[in-house]
């Protein structure tokens, strides 16, 4: 299993849920919530990250599940 970046997206259905580099969503939900949670679930058991963007395509927030390539100093 390729351990690919997960982004939730708008989609003209509600919400997508789409892999990096996927051109087609993985599943659409019709709230941006349910598309968050099942987001999660394929980053955690991918280790790989997972970044929500707003309604206006933008990145409002990114979750890195797994090992963090760029961990915070401290």
């Amino acid at each position: 299993m390729t351990k690919k970046n997960q982004h939730v997206v708008p989609h003209a259905s509600g919400w997508a849920v789409r892999g990096a580099g996927n051109e087609r969503a993985t599943s659409v939900h019709g709230t941006q919530r349910e598309a968050i949670s099942v987001a999660r679930e394929t980053a955690i058991r991918q280790s790989s990250e997972m970044l929500i963007h707003g309604e206006n395509g933008r990145i409002r927030e990114r979750n890195t599940y797994g090992k963090d390539p760029y961990p915070p100093k401290g």
